[in-house]
């Protein structure tokens, strides 16, 4: 009834808020498939994951001020190159340095209690926020903005910015390039298949540890990815950005299914439109001050009435 009065008052500013909740949304998924990836294989809740995204988008941001030197007035050809050559960088550096964390923070502790790994995930969140402090100081780091404010193209009165739109077409074939991986390749058929049964899939010839060190790196990938559309659409970030941002993508992965891939896409697409209609349509929407508030007590009602999620499957711990 809500959305119905909102759409009914003003149909472009609705569809607009739809357009910035899909664009958020877009972001959030690439780090909460994160998490569920980790957590699918090792039952594991990475809370070092949004800090790989917020020294993901750092980075960028040093290449796009100090190695490319772009902003929306440079040649086109130039700033796609830019995007390109910071998303393969940024991809990498991720994807490293979230196989390391694995590497040094959590394979000695497999088969220690669970509480054991989470207290070193909120350990490791902490070292990474302070390297990234280190490096890039205590401020905001602000980049001229890639891509002009000019409009795309325009349904109707609704004008879809070349941002939103950028974001849209850089999320698209990252997510179904994730999708072939693990449904369609030998990686992912292993990947499957250790979430499912380490000691069985090293029995029949997995190599377990490889297996998860390539989890953790391609979940690292996509923050490093997700950071750098974030720093696309924003133009700045922060080092300790990532703890909250991340904290909401588990949001979207509890509340979509934890553990399943889908569910974490429309857990952030759900994520996204919350905010985007709490903050922009006008007939009584509580405002941007109550948007963490609102995100973080749906995580509470998720766990309470429906921990599985949307997608996810009851198992006998959660029961």
């Amino acid at each position: 009834m809500w959305l119905v009065v909102n759409f009914v008052q003003g149909p472009s500013r609705f569809l607009s808020v739809v357009i910035i909740g899909l664009t958020n949304g877009s972001v959030y998924a690439l780090i909460a498939l994160g998490y569920t990836l980790v957590y699918g294989i090792l039952q594991l809740i990475n809370f070092a994951h949004g800090d790989v995204f917020a020294l993901g988008g750092l980075l960028s941001t040093s290449l796009i001020l100090d190695v490319f030197d772009v902003d929306s007035s440079s040649a086109g050809t130039a700033v796609a190159l830019a995007i390109a050559g910071c998303l393969l960088v940024g991809v990498v550096f991720a994807a490293v340095l979230n196989a390391t964390v694995e590497l040094v923070g959590y394979r000695r502790l497999r088969n220690a209690p669970r509480l054991a790994p989470l207290i070193t995930a909120v350990g490791m969140s902490f070292i990474l926020q302070n390297v990234g402090l280190y490096f890039w100081g205590p401020e905001y780091t602000v980049v001229d903005p890639l891509i002009s404010n000019d409009p795309a193209f325009s349904i109707g009165e609704v004008e879809v910015q070349w941002d939103n739109l950028l974001v849209i077409l850089l999320t698209v074939p990252l997510l179904l390039g994730l999708t072939w991986l693990v449904t369609s390749t030998r990686q992912g058929k292993a990947m499957r298949a250790t979430s499912q049964d380490r000691m069985a899939s090293a029995m029949v010839g997995i190599n377990v540890n490889r297996t998860i060190s390539f989890t953790f790196a391609l979940a690292g990938g996509l923050a490093g990815a997700a950071g750098l559309i974030y720093v696309l659409q924003f133009t700045t970030i922060r080092f300790d950005q990532g703890f909250q941002l991340g904290l909401i993508a588990f949001t979207a992965a509890v509340l979509g299914g934890i553990g399943n891939l889908a569910g974490a896409v429309v857990g952030a697409l759900l994520i996204g439109f919350v905010e985007a209609f709490n903050e922009g349509l006008s007939w009584l929407s509580p405002g941007s001050d109550w948007t963490r508030s609102i995100v973080f007590a749906i995580l509470i009602a998720v766990l309470v009435f429906r921990p599985e999620g949307i997608l996810g499957e009851r198992t006998p711990e959660g029961a």
